[in-house]
């Protein structure tokens, strides 16, 4: 079994201590983003035989919210301000926009006030964005909202990993990401170990740590009317192993190079050149987590023709080698 390593980072030792999570369910949160979270901590507290974590699941009124699959979850309360926990984190889903009145943001405004940690999952992070809790923070967010939250909140770095953890904010994508996001918190307290052995009960084969990256179609990156620049990252996508040229991919989509380079710079932040790069360097890395293939055989498949280069490019992108990626990976 292959399995991440536990996120490091300069906040870990606050968050170490994080016991008691409170979840501010909003209308229409999704379910399967808070369960995930939910569920991390309730097996951790099973495999370690102890009352590692407890939980508590509010709303501003007290009153359950209904997830968007029609449930609601009981019991839940008000925050109780004898026993407030040690972190909060904003559960949401659909038309979050609609859902994050007043109380909602004095509720988190008041609770950060107080230094304790907030955070997001799913479409949560949009609360934190509405209360200005995350300026100057970095975030994430999940890929359709991304774009235009960009333009919205410009003193917020947002980025394109599952999760993201800065100092006393945790912001994560939708899905089963919070499983991850979890199982590195679980490993901030109770160990890699123990993180490992939760991550075994749910029959996950690897924990995704805060470097990998959510999978953000590229139509959802530039906007739909961008045919050729979709069509470029399409055929990047399907030429892996034997890399097209620019003067291939631009022949194949009928434009000049400077107009392609042109168009990259623009749309994506990087040249053509360093997109498709990154590209073949991310695909070398999930082969070297998720397979047994030899180092060898990842830089044939990845279209690198010198393990020198393969290395040198793997290094300069992930910060180590291929053969340290291997090793944590095992």
């Amino acid at each position: 079994m292959k399995r991440d390593a536990i996120t490091s980072a300069d906040t870990e030792a606050p968050l170490s201590r994080l016991a008691h999570f409170g979840f501010l369910t909003l209308p229409n949160y999704s379910m399967i983003a808070f369960t995930s979270a939910v569920e991390v901590l309730r097996m951790a507290n099973y495999v370690g035989r102890a009352q590692h974590y407890t939980w508590s699941v509010v709303t501003p009124d007290g009153q359950p919210a209904r997830a968007s699959n029609g449930i609601t979850v009981k019991p839940t309360t008000t925050l109780d301000p004898d026993n407030l926990p040690d972190v909060l984190i904003v559960c949401a889903g659909w038309h979050v926009a609609e859902v994050v009145d007043d109380a909602v943001i004095a509720l988190l405004q008041d609770v950060a006030s107080k230094g304790i940690p907030v955070g997001g999952i799913c479409t949560g992070p949009y609360a934190l964005l509405a209360a200005n809790l995350l300026d100057g923070y970095r975030c994430t967010v999940h890929w359709e909202d991304m774009s235009p939250l960009h333009k919205r909140y410009p003193h917020v770095r947002f980025a394109d990993e599952l999760f993201v953890i800065d100092r006393d904010r945790l912001t994560c994508t939708g899905g089963t990401a919070p499983i991850d996001l979890m199982l590195n918190l679980v490993g901030m307290r109770l160990g890699r170990t123990h993180a490992a052995q939760v991550s075994e009960q749910f029959i996950v084969e690897r924990i995704r740590g805060s470097t990998d990256y959510q999978h953000i179609p590229v139509d959802a990156r530039v906007g739909l009317s961008r045919a050729e620049l979709i069509e470029v990252v399409r055929l990047m996508e399907a030429n892996i192993e034997e890399p097209l040229s620019l003067d291939e991919l631009a022949r194949l989509v009928h434009l000049s190079q400077r107009h392609l380079q042109r168009m990259f710079k623009m749309f994506m932040n990087v040249s053509p050149t360093h997109y498709y790069l990154t590209l073949r360097l991310r695909r070398a890395r999930e082969l070297l987590r998720n397979t047994d293939a030899s180092i060898s055989s990842v830089t044939t498949e990845c279209g690198f023709h010198s393990a020198c280069h393969f290395s040198k490019a793997y290094r300069a992108q992930f910060g180590h080698a291929p053969s340290v990626e291997r090793r944590m990976a095992n």
